[in-house]
């Protein structure tokens, strides 16, 4: 395990639960040993927060550390929170944001949506000849402070749990775009899903802006089934995920007319 990985800033109370919940999504078992390493923090405050989450039901307590409680993997993996999500899968992520990065001319105007994988994309864009529009407020601020493309921000209030900037008044966006890129939570023949009824509306209206939809998401995404459908394949024109894709997957994205790249990562299959 890759130690500081949750470096910089102290994480809340909050945010160290759900990381350490979405850490476990990754594996069956982790020790304390393991999770004061991710999150750099004591042997002390980690057991607190074990016993804290066991309490809630959301791990369970073994000997050394903590094992997934009786909920679905899918149904913890569909509710975690950005700041959990932004290092998990990292490789996967940084090689699919590397492959959608090609599909960019300069001069293209693209809508760039929310979640983390589009998030690795768009800092790789941030000082080209491109024009962005985004309602992901991670997004903005990140390509605000370190970028000097042409940047367009939906209007509206910050909803913070989804991470984006709405406004029901303001949904007539005039900004059209060659390609919209959009991370989603999970996939299966009948589309792209969310769990969040916002982010639903939201994709729902910013892919009428587009000539094109391409879809950033690590095979992870495969396995996940979120409560609501953002988007039907047949309005998907290029997936890019990594090569932990199942050969079902493929097939199913084939045959819906998708095209699909494969990002490298090493990763076993």
């Amino acid at each position: 395990m890759k130690t500081g990985q949750y470096g910089g800033r102290p994480l809340t109370e909050k945010e160290r639960l759900d990381a350490i919940v979405s850490i476990l999504d990754e594996h069956q078992f982790i020790s304390v040993k393991d999770l004061t390493e991710y999150l750099d923090v004591s042997p002390a405050t980690i057991r607190r927060d074990i016993a804290k989450l066991h309490n809630l039901g959301r791990v369970r307590k073994v000997f050394g550390g903590i094992a997934p409680s009786s909920e679905t993997t899918s149904q913890r993996l569909a509710a975690r929170p950005f700041s959990a999500s932004r290092v998990l899968q990292i490789e996967r992520k940084v090689a699919i944001a590397m492959e959608a990065e090609k599909l960019c001319r300069d001069g293209d105007k693209l809508i760039v949506n929310g979640g983390s994988t589009c998030f690795e994309f768009a800092k790789r864009l941030g000082y080209r000849n491109l024009s962005i529009f985004t309602n992901s407020m991670p997004l903005a601020s990140a390509l605000y402070e370190n970028g000097a493309c042409n940047l367009v921000i939906s209007g509206g209030a910050v909803h913070r749990e989804p991470g984006i900037i709405f406004s029901p008044a303001n949904s007539d966006y005039e900004y059209y775009a060659s390609k919209f890129f959009l991370s989603t939570q999970g996939i299966d023949a009948s589309g792209l899903q969310e769990s969040h009824p916002l982010l639903v509306k939201t994709i729902h209206d910013l892919q009428e802006l587009a000539d094109e939809v391409i879809v950033l998401a690590d095979s992870s995404k495969f396995s996940i089934r979120a409560r609501h459908i953002s988007m039907p394949l047949a309005r998907v024109s290029t997936l890019i995920t990594d090569d932990g894709l199942a050969e079902a997957d493929q097939r199913m994205l084939e045959e819906a007319g998708i095209s699909v790249i494969i990002a490298k990562t090493g990763t076993p299959t």
